[in-house]
């Protein structure tokens, strides 16, 4: 058992040493905690749009009556799967941002809404924030 953590312990690289994002360090941030979702193949909850939430009343069973409850267990587990995803890289999110971006983005339920709005706040073309800082110079 002690083996198996130590392995993935290795695996998984250490976020204590990530730095808090706070505007100025949203590409390296974003890298980095992309690469630990990725490793933990969470990261298609920023990715890929949410799952359709299943149906919660039952639809009257029709000759194909085996095939949709089938359907609709896959739909409700792959819900259930996402739900909880989207809580673990959502707490991520947030407890590696400054406090001041933590307050803003607590009650957005949604880490992918979080990722969306810090991606097009943030993550502009480093090209473009260059040529605004040399013509701050001049």
């Amino acid at each position: 058992m002690a083996s198996s953590s130590v392995l993935l312990s290795k695996l998984i690289p250490d976020l204590s040493k990530l730095d808090a994002l706070d505007g100025s360090n949203y590409r390296r941030w974003s890298q980095r905690i992309l690469i630990f979702f990725e490793q933990l193949d969470l990261d298609y909850v920023l990715l890929n749009e949410p799952p359709v939430a299943p149906p919660t009343v039952a639809v009257p069973a029709d000759n194909q009556g085996q095939v949709d409850a089938a359907a609709d267990a896959l739909a409700a587990s792959t819900f259930a799967k996402y739900e909880k995803d989207n809580k673990t890289v959502r707490g991520h999110l947030l407890s590696h941002m400054s406090n001041k971006l933590f307050d803003m983005y607590l009650k957005e339920r949604s880490a992918k809404v979080i990722w969306d709005s810090l991606d097009t706040k943030y993550g502009t073309d480093d090209a473009r924030i260059k040529k605004y800082v040399v013509g701050e110079w001049l």
